[in-house]
């Protein structure tokens, strides 16, 4: 009934959603940056207008005959008009329809606040076919300390509430869900390690925190699964594993699994050991399994995601981690389960936090030779996380240039074997108004969008949308 009772009123929001998104295309209406429609009126007024009186014709003179031939003055000859430039026709469609027929979903990210922006729903629905939650599907969002604690089974608990609504939006949307993230030590909750979820207790062993690992993992499965059946088509089982120096992994590990961030270990191979990544993705194929044989509909494809994927050694380093996954466990028959199906890579393209090194088009190589790799072990692979930087606003016209290029070389993968299956950008929508001090200002950068700050559509959006159109495999 509860469930019932939620998806009642997640349909109810969306009808109001969706009534405001009809009245917002009606006329020329104008859209406030707070998502409240902002009206001004577009019709004449409804009172009867008295016609203004037509005036009578004035009545020409008559001609009084033909002119002497004196009075005839040359005539100056017609000038041609200059013709008109024509402008260039913008490309029609939208850039779902245009990936699909590259052979890719299109996808961008969503989050808490989603649902204040009017804009954005509107350009959801328009141009999306696939969302990614930003932070409220990770595990340090919905894992709660004090329930865990008083829970009789010693299990770790999980609120959904969160993560929930913006699962249901899609849902109600009809947009897939790339789910994000199961296992991940960034920010990860200390005390879930710990016994009696304390924050001061002691670390526990490695076979206490397999069973709260797979619990975690078989419980939020399941949960998406059951609550919205085929919505969640994806997930990112671990994500980050792969360190960037020495200082971060043994060196004798070809798979550079991190044991360190930022000086901090790893609490994930401190508890359970080196192959912690591995043994995640045998938990999340178990249950995939596990519902697969219940209802043979379930379709969830398994990723392993990280950032600068297309750096050549990450690239070589991540190719080992996929090749361990996939070698980890056998099947009954002795042969190796393919417990890895894809490779999300993480796709910040440009400067971290200032201009030089944007719009580089060596990365447009770099990444072309990196989703090659990835597709010759077997696995699918996704562009993840995606923005292309720009911190320069009068370098506008360069950005839409390389957008161009770059989804022209995702588009030409496809045409021959289809080795690119979603592409989702982040930094989707410029903010000119971000404090360096930001996060997201060196992670996506102020004029990284295909987007302006309200969600109209820029330059780069076109020129990427001529470039799939152009190069697609219909």
């Amino acid at each position: 009934m509860q469930k019932l009772l939620k998806k009642m009123m997640a349909g109810t929001c969306c009808l109001i959603l969706l009534g405001s998104m009809a009245a917002c295309k009606r006329g020329d209406k104008e859209i406030s940056t707070d998502g409240t429609p902002e009206v001004t009126a577009t019709t004449a007024p409804t009172e009867a207008v008295n016609p203004t009186k037509v005036p009578e014709t004035t009545k020409m003179p008559e001609a009084t005959g033909e002119p002497d031939a004196a009075e005839v003055t040359n005539v100056p000859e017609v000038t041609k008009e200059p013709e008109v430039t024509k402008v260039p026709e913008k490309p029609e469609g939208s850039l779902k329809e245009a990936a699909a027929d590259c052979g890719f979903s299109f996808g961008t990210v969503v989050s808490a606040y989603t649902k204040y922006d009017l804009n954005y729903k509107i350009m959801l629905m328009d141009e999306f076919n696939s969302i990614t939650a930003a932070n409220e599907m990770k595990a340090y969002s919905m894992l709660n300390q004090s329930v865990s604690q008083s829970n009789q089974d010693g299990m770790p608990a999980i609120d959904f509430s969160q993560a929930d609504a913006i699962v249901s939006m899609a849902e109600l949307m009809g947009i897939g869900v790339r789910g994000h993230v199961l296992v991940w030590d960034a920010y990860m909750c200390d005390w879930f390690f710990r016994e009696g979820y304390t924050n001061n207790g002691a670390y526990v062993d490695r076979e206490t925190m397999e069973l709260r690992l797979k619990y975690y993992i078989e419980k939020v499965i399941t949960h998406f699964e059951t609550e919205f059946p085929g919505v969640v088509y994806c997930w990112d089982v671990v994500n980050e594993a792969v360190g960037d120096s020495d200082l971060d992994y043994d060196a004798s590990d070809a798979r550079h699994i991190r044991t360190y961030r930022g000086g901090l270990a790893n609490p994930f191979y401190n508890c359970i050991g080196d192959d912690y990544v591995e043994l995640s993705f045998l938990y999340a194929k178990d249950v995939v399994e596990k519902l697969q044989k219940e209802n043979p509909d379930v379709n969830i494809t398994l990723f392993y995601n990280d950032y600068n994927a297309f750096l050549p050694e990450k690239r070589d380093a991540i190719c080992e981690v996929v090749k361990s996954i996939n070698s980890y466990a056998k099947d009954a028959d002795g042969n190796y389960r393919k417990l890895c199906e894809g490779v999300g890579m993480q796709s910040y393209i440009g400067g971290y936090g200032e201009q030089e090194g944007c719009m580089n088009p060596d990365d447009i190589g770099k990444i072309r030779t990196a989703i090659e790799k990835y597709h010759a072990l077997g696995v699918e692979v996704h562009v993840t996380e995606m923005a292309i930087r720009n911190y320069d606003e009068s370098k506008q016209a360069e950005h839409a240039e390389f957008c161009g290029k770059l989804f022209e070389m995702y588009a030409e993968l496809n045409q021959k074997e289809q080795m690119l299956t979603n592409v989702s950008i982040w930094g989707i929508k410029d903010a000119p108004d971000m404090e360096e001090w930001d996060y997201s200002y060196k992670q996506n950068s102020p004029y990284c969008g295909l987007f302006d700050k309200d969600c109209k559509k820029k330059e780069s959006y076109y020129k990427a949308l001529e470039a799939m159109k152009s190069t697609g495999t219909e």
